[in-house]
């Protein structure tokens, strides 16, 4: 069956802070603006239980604030799909092609703003036990272990959050780390206090054990030089994340990491293409820069487009 093909000023491909700027800003400059979202709108953040340093805000969950920013980009205008699947893009040519399970989009402007996605746990089992037990959403799969044994996997502020955040539910939690600790100190100091936690550092999981679920993982404690058995009832993973760039390879200039270059001006190699967020290569990422890429983005594709 043939595609029904649409066309947009701009398309945005993810709905994270800074895609959802981007079309904040779109939006209100009056330009039809598509947001396209493969997996939950708000991307990582929304998963934040306190965020106490976006301004304006004492403390706010993530969720709240990107369905605010959400309500705000659709009040101005813009339009937010999380339930087509893009496919491919050509991004070459003056107009631009997305194209998704259900249509073929054309738009002057394509904004990535992409972002990051959580790092696998790198065991050849893991997808077998992977929402059996082995998890990378703690606000989305942590009440299924009310009482029981939990174990988080990394040491920096995503995984430390994790744990204090999973402590409401678990009887004992266990915080395993390769190395030391990097997430801040209150959050350390916040997890250390919690008698529930048990923090087990320059150890390393080797193996996962059960029959159909999860029940335990090899764990190989490196300072003694010895392996053993943990039960545990399910591990969240926090091990880092890596940039959501497949769809474009071969088309716009990344780094070996795959975070793409585009300058403080969000503009790629390709006129008419801007990167904003995580998924540009740049030394600091926050909200606030996530926000600032956004609306540097959407506010230079309007010139672009008045150019054309």
């Amino acid at each position: 069956m043939t595609k029904e093909r649409k066309t947009k000023d701009v398309i945005i491909i993810g709905a994270g802070m800074a895609g959802l700027t981007a079309a904040l800003y779109a939006g209100r400059s009056n330009l039809s603006t598509l947001v396209l979202e493969n997996a939950i709108v708000g991307g990582q953040i929304a998963n934040a239980v306190g965020i106490e340093n976006y301004p304006g805000f004492t403390k706010v969950s993530g969720s709240d604030l990107m369905t605010t920013v959400q309500q705000q980009a659709e009040a101005a205008g813009a339009e937010v799909d999380e339930f087509d699947m893009i496919e491919r893009v050509d991004l070459m040519g003056k107009t631009k092609i997305v194209e998704t399970q259900s249509y073929i989009y054309e738009a002057k402007v394509v904004i990535i703003t992409s972002g990051m996605e959580r790092r696998k746990l790198p065991l050849k089992e893991e997808a077998k036990y992977s929402g059996r037990g082995v998890h990378y959403c703690e606000l989305c799969d942590g009440h299924m272990y009310q009482g029981k044994t939990i174990s988080v996997m990394g040491g920096g502020n995503a995984a430390v959050d994790a744990a204090n955040f999973l402590t409401k539910y678990a009887k004992e939690l266990y915080l395993i780390h390769r190395s030391k600790l990097r997430a801040d100190k209150a959050s350390q100091d916040k997890l250390f206090a919690n008698p529930k936690v048990k923090v087990l550092l320059e150890t390393e999981i080797r193996a996962l054990h059960g029959e159909g679920r999860l029940t335990s993982i090899t764990i190989y404690d490196k300072a003694k030089g010895e392996e053993r058995e943990l039960p545990v009832d399910a591990i969240f993973v926090n091990i880092g994340v890596v940039p959501n760039t497949h769809l474009f390879e071969g088309q716009v200039k990344m780094t070996e990491s795959g975070r793409i270059l585009a300058g403080e001006d969000c503009r790629t190699n390709i006129p008419g293409v801007f990167a904003a967020g995580d998924v540009r290569e740049k030394e600091i990422r926050q909200l606030t820069t996530a926000a600032a890429d956004g609306t540097t983005a959407a506010l230079l594709a309007e010139k672009y487009i008045e150019s054309l």
